[in-house]
């Protein structure tokens, strides 16, 4: 089953220095029908502003991803980590007994990227700060990439780690592009740029979808398209 969700019906907060568009709820925008995808409970499609970003602020055991689409993002936290992470690339923070950080884009241009919260699977972990640099090669055949996993099955293709039976693939595919991507659990599709369809279902740019039931989806690019899909389990 194939549930797709348009941009333009998502949650919406312009607070001026972000616009965040919430798949789920978040902060001020609640939709009880919209609580999560199993243990998948927050993406925000998130625009800041050159020169702004998220103060320092803490959290706890809650498995942090951002995968930046646009600019880059310079994240400092409370254990002394420092990095800069660009268009294309990921990192993960493990929040696990308590981390405080914040998040600035100090570029020239807006920085676009997804913030997604996926609830771990083991309490209190020491908390950690991983960014990785990912090959920017479009997919002309097979399936999307694995970027970020907790599974011991994707290891050895050396993914960021979180604390969870879950994994986000992503990738850039071209126009006329035909791939096919395997599920384990359910997955929580995004239109990063681009269309393309999910076995003849159209995704335009900014959408989600929620794919349950299905072990295999087909995805065909309509046009240059980049797709993230975020595999996941719990009460889908």
């Amino acid at each position: 089953m194939i549930k797709i969700y348009p941009y333009e019906n998502l949650g919406h907060a312009n607070h001026g220095w972000l616009d965040a568009r919430h798949h789920f709820s978040f902060a001020r925008y609640w939709n009880p029908d919209r609580t999560g995808f199993g243990e998948l409970l927050v993406i925000n499609d998130d625009k800041v502003a050159a020169g702004t970003g998220f103060g320092t602020h803490p959290h706890d055991n809650m498995e942090i991803i951002t995968y930046v689409r646009q600019g880059a993002i310079t994240h400092k936290d409370s254990m002394g980590n420092v990095g800069r992470t660009g268009a294309g690339d990921v990192q993960v923070m493990s929040a696990g007994t308590g981390v405080a950080h914040s998040e600035h884009n100090l570029e020239s241009e807006d920085t676009k990227l997804y913030q997604i919260w996926i609830k771990p699977n083991v309490q209190n972990v020491p908390p950690r700060w991983e960014a990785r640099e990912f090959p920017k090669a479009e997919i002309s055949e097979g399936s999307l990439p694995v970027l970020v996993s907790g599974r011991d099955e994707d290891q050895d293709k050396n993914p960021l780690f979180i604390h969870q039976d879950a994994a986000i693939y992503a990738g850039r595919i071209k126009a006329g592009t035909k791939i096919e991507q395997p599920i384990k659990y359910g997955a929580y599709i995004l239109a990063s740029l681009g269309s393309f369809t999910l076995n003849g279902q159209k995704m335009k740019q900014g959408d989600g979808a929620e794919i349950t039931d299905e072990k295999t989806i087909r995805i065909t690019a309509e046009t240059d398209a980049e797709i993230l899909l975020i595999d996941v389990g719990g009460q889908l």
